[in-house]
């Protein structure tokens, strides 16, 4: 029974073996379950895509060994003692136990991350609706900045028209002024003239009487 000792001593080693690698792998789906973070940045899906094809890599072989423990049991040619029966039969329960808890297991951990990166993508949708509204904020500054600008542009530019027109007022002020001048001086200027006119009209009318003087001498002289 060489055979028997041989499988019987792959298969305890095996199951240990598993036995270690499917607590990592349920401890892994416990610690996702608790934390509920992202598993893609953190790693987490790695670390469970290589324990789970370990498990299930040590699960296969601990399949066929039982396979051919199961095949020796039913060798009637060589049946083997009742001591042997009892630890194959007993290694069947092992092996169909492991493969009940490896199937709970991988539910559970389907189901954590499942839910982490449910959570993962509402938190993305909360982040890229925050972004979206901080960016609405930040053009709707923009846009009521730039109507400050164009409202302090518009103000600048009516100050400088009424600057503009003061000065305006203040040339056509002084443009009165200056006329008011030159009219109150027009009174006198006309008396001038008027003297002018006199004087023309007097000179006027005394070379016209020495004028008619000489030509009444002019005339008693030729008579």
């Amino acid at each position: 029974m060489s055979t028997y000792d041989s499988l019987h001593r792959q298969c305890r080693t095996l199951e240990s073996l598993f036995d270690t690698k499917l607590t990592a792998y349920a401890r892994l789906a416990s610690s996702i379950t608790r934390n509920q973070d992202d598993v893609e940045a953190s790693g987490s899906t790695e670390r469970w895509r290589d324990l789970e094809n370990e498990v299930d890599e040590l699960l296969e072989k601990l399949q066929e060994i039982n396979d051919q423990l199961s095949a020796l049991a039913n060798d009637v040619e060589n049946p083997p003692s009742q001591s042997m029966l009892r630890a194959i039969q007993r290694h069947r329960e092992v092996y169909l136990d492991y493969a009940r808890e490896l199937r709970r297991t991988k539910a559970n951990v389907k189901t954590a991350l499942d839910q982490a990166n449910l959570l993962s993508g509402v938190r993305n949708d909360i982040d890229a609706y925050k972004s979206s509204a901080a960016d609405a904020l930040l053009s709707e500054r923009g846009h009521i900045d730039n109507s400050h600008q164009m409202t302090d542009d518009m103000l600048a530019q009516a100050y400088e028209t009424r600057a503009e027109f003061a000065r305006q007022r203040s040339t056509i002020s002084g443009i009165n002024a200056r006329m008011q001048g030159v009219l109150s001086s027009m009174p006198g200027i006309n008396n001038l003239l008027g003297m002018i006119k006199t004087r023309r009209r007097r000179d006027a009318v005394i070379i016209g009487c020495l004028i008619g003087l000489c030509m009444v001498l002019l005339f008693m002289y030729m008579f």
